[in-house]
């Protein structure tokens, strides 16, 4: 608001704070739309949290469909010789792993040069990789060890130059990118010892031999890498089982998902009687229905799952006070994970009827979240809905200071003419009491 400095100096009174003070009532319904706007901004923030905690379960939800979700396998190996990786869909069984041989890349080597002399003759170095194209190399009279290399390495042969340096001198050293006997080479055009063949890694599984380019086998078994690190003695034996321990954390990352929302839900549509203080979202209709919705879920039937369990009350999973769920009953669930797999996995993961009913508990929870976190979904519509709010009332609050702006503007030229002519008065008066005492002195 600006400040009028001159008015008030003829009438004599505080015009600038008369002025301002009808202006700050007239602004007065701006403390409850700040405080409004304040209420609206704490809800869409809470509703980013219901959407992130909702998200999160509806991934955990989502685990717990998949296959991948309730086969995971745990390996373990007797040796470091050999590791064994769950790559895919895998059976669990047992192996006896056996390595004899390490896959190796060809090295060649020349005869020693002295350090950084030239080679002393025009030439043409020719790789040929087994079942390929030779590839030619020329190189001058000029060139060095360190110079050929370089054009070796330009030529992209499959091969690597490297210029070992020691006491004696140097020597050239190619060596085959690749490891495995598909990756050897032959070497003319100047003399090259081979220090190293190129082999392929070696391993029998179950006493059946098999060969590998490389260190890996990533075909022998479905679902497994093999890796061999070392030639064994004797077998390495190999057991890959059921990984319970894994699906279990699953289990319990849906409940964690699920009890974070759910406690963010229940904060914020509480009353809270001894302080007398509602939650942010107390008595919102759409809150509340998402609150019941998602507790209606955890009770419910999985109907057209298999195997004679059909709630999570039948697998040690109960609800607890103000809602929250609880792994209560761990000898139950363990039970049911080694002696019923099938039946677990159903428990959560049974697929819907053509209707979207039956489903398992997981995918049903699935189902919600999607819904709820759609475009169009009530997660996204709630966050629009109070985008509006909060475009209204601003706009409110605008209408406000202008209806204010408008009103000093108006008491600013009232007060200003009204100050003129009070001002016009008072010298009226000041010549008229000066002409009445000339008046009087003349008579005297």
């Amino acid at each position: 608001m600006a400040t009028v400095s001159s008015v008030g100096i003829g009438s004599g009174l505080d015009v600038s704070s008369i002025i301002s003070k009808l202006v700050d009532l007239e602004k007065q319904p701006l403390v409850g739309l700040q405080a409004k706007q304040a209420g609206i901004q704490a809800q869409v923030s809470t509703y980013a949290q219901i959407k992130s905690l909702t998200s999160a379960l509806s991934d955990a939800a989502s685990k717990l469909t998949l296959d991948s979700g309730w086969n995971a396998l745990a390996v373990k190996s007797g040796s470091d010789a050999v590791a064994v990786a769950v790559t895919g869909l895998a059976q669990a069984g047992s192996f006896d792993i056996g390595v004899s041989q390490l896959a190796r890349a060809q090295t060649s080597v020349s005869d020693v040069f002295a350090a950084g002399a030239a080679l002393g003759a025009d030439g043409t170095l020719q790789l040929t990789p087994q079942g390929g194209e030779a590839i030619d190399v020329a190189y001058t009279s000029t060139d060095t060890l360190a110079s050929l290399a370089a054009k070796i390495n330009d030529a992209a042969s499959g091969v690597t130059a490297t210029v070992m340096r020691d006491a004696s001198g140097e020597r050239l050293m190619l060596r085959s990118r690749d490891t495995g006997a598909d990756a050897a080479f032959t070497v003319s055009g100047l003399a090259l010892t081979e220090s190293q063949s190129a082999q392929n890694a070696r391993i029998t599984v179950n006493g059946v031999a098999t060969e590998s380019t490389t260190n890996d086998f990533g075909e022998v078994l479905p679902g497994l890498k093999i890796t061999a690190s070392q030639v064994t003695a004797a077998d390495v034996h190999v057991s890959v089982a059921a990984d319970t321990e894994t699906t279990k954390k699953n289990l319990q990352t849906f409940v964690d998902a699920y009890n974070a929302l759910n406690a963010l839900l229940a904060d914020s549509t509480k009353y809270d009687s001894d302080t007398k203080t509602a939650g942010i979202l107390q008595g919102d209709s759409a809150t509340v229905g998402l609150q019941n919705a998602l507790r209606m879920l955890t009770m419910g039937a999985a109907g057209n799952a298999t195997g004679g369990l059909k709630r999570l009350a039948d697998v040690g999973i109960q609800m607890k006070s103000g809602g929250a769920l609880e792994i209560t009953d761990m000898t139950r669930l363990d039970k049911a994970l080694a002696e019923t797999p099938d039946a677990i996995q159903s428990l959560f993961a049974a697929k819907a009827s053509p209707d979207g009913s039956g489903g398992g508990i997981a995918v049903n929870f699935k189902q919600y979240t999607s819904q709820l976190l759609a475009f169009e979904g009530t997660l996204n519509s709630k966050s629009d809905a109070l985008a509006k709010r909060i475009q209204t009332n601003q706009d409110d609050q605008s209408k406000v200071n202008e209806r204010a702006s408008v009103l000093e503007a108006r008491l600013t030229r009232q007060y200003s003419m009204l100050d003129t002519q009070m001002a016009t008065l008072q010298s009226l008066s000041a010549y008229m009491e000066q002409q009445i005492t000339n008046w009087n002195k003349s008579k005297s």
